[in-house]
């Protein structure tokens, strides 16, 4: 609040835009089924450029061989030969990507409306800003590369629900591996729950969900490690575009707001009736009471007055 009372929020749009309130959950799920076909259209959209691809991630192995930093093809090759565990990380690449990341908007919309359309709001500008990325570097996953020996974990273990290998990559663009999404995802994921959760497992829950994530993607031949660096820039640009919307990160903005549908509906409430008041008090002191005057010679009879009690008896007669 400004002086006199008045409020320092900006006015016209953006004030509207910055001030926090119940989100509508007709016009969230629509958003969200409609932003996410978007994204799909114009990420499969993007011409594919196998060549181009294919040039981007050689360049990129050789970069990370000479830095020492190659690490994906030993991973990938140690994680294959356990079965249970390359299969289980491939169900984990196909549905948990969408899982935890609808489980968290449904949380944050139920226990933290206020901070919900920020949120929602860095979630969504990290996927935008990822499609410049499909378009202007395109670049082949491991699993595809020519001559360098990764393994396609889901063809090899023949598992359901990846888009990325099988019958599925033929609906998906299949060299758009920078950045990463599921980093992007998962590290927005694990950073509101670590900023917003009040009890500590499930803080620590937070932070370890993008760094198994970041052992699923490698270990699935499916990115490079860089690629998860890519996703962390695009996130970062997504807080910025909700700091400059809301004025604010959305751990600062208050965790619950009002319900405005229900205030412009509502007709208004009776004013209390107030209480009756109470009867003056008098400041004079009560009368004083009259006790009787005791007479010299004792108590008088019944009923005599002060007056006759206090009267001399007449003087007796001389004698003649």
């Amino acid at each position: 609040m400004g002086p006199a009372g008045r409020s320092t929020r900006p006015a016209g749009p953006l004030g509207r835009l910055r001030t926090p309130r119940r989100p509508r959950i007709w016009f969230e799920i629509l958003l969200i089924a409609v932003s996410y076909w978007v994204y799909s259209l114009i990420r499969n959209a993007v011409p594919e450029q196998k060549a181009q691809a294919m040039a981007n991630a050689d360049w990129i192995w050789e970069a990370e061989q000479r830095l020492g930093i190659a690490v994906e093809h030993g991973v990938n090759h140690a994680v294959n030969s356990v079965t249970w565990l390359i299969v289980g990380m491939n169900y984990y690449y196909a549905t948990l990507h969408f899982v935890v990341t609808l489980g968290v908007l449904v949380w944050l919309y139920r226990r933290h409306p206020g901070r919900y359309a920020a949120a929602r709001t860095v979630l969504f500008a990290t996927t935008a800003v990822a499609l410049v990325g499909y378009y202007l570097y395109p670049l082949a996953p491991p699993r595809l590369m020519n001559g360098q020996h990764f393994i396609d974990t889901v063809l090899v273990h023949q598992t359901w629900g990846s888009m990325a290998s099988g019958d599925l990559k033929h609906m998906s663009n299949q060299y758009a591996a920078m950045p990463s999404m599921h980093i992007g995802w998962s590290l927005w994921c694990g950073l509101t729950i670590f900023a917003l959760a009040s009890v500590p497992w499930a803080k620590v829950l937070g932070l370890l969900y993008p760094a198994l994530t970041l052992v699923v993607i490698v270990a699935t031949a499916n990115h490079f490690w860089l690629d998860a660096v890519g996703g962390l820039a695009c996130l970062l640009f997504g807080y910025l575009v909700a700091r400059l919307c809301y004025g604010a990160l959305p751990k600062s903005l208050p965790q619950q707001v009002p319900d405005d549908r229900r205030g412009a509906t509502a007709p208004p409430a009776a004013a209390p009736t107030p209480p009756a008041p109470e009867p003056a008090r008098s400041t004079e002191p009560p009368p004083a009471e009259e006790h009787p005057v005791p007479s010299p010679t004792g108590p008088g009879p019944r009923g005599a007055t002060a007056l006759s009690r206090a009267s001399p008896e007449p003087a007796p007669a001389p004698e003649s």
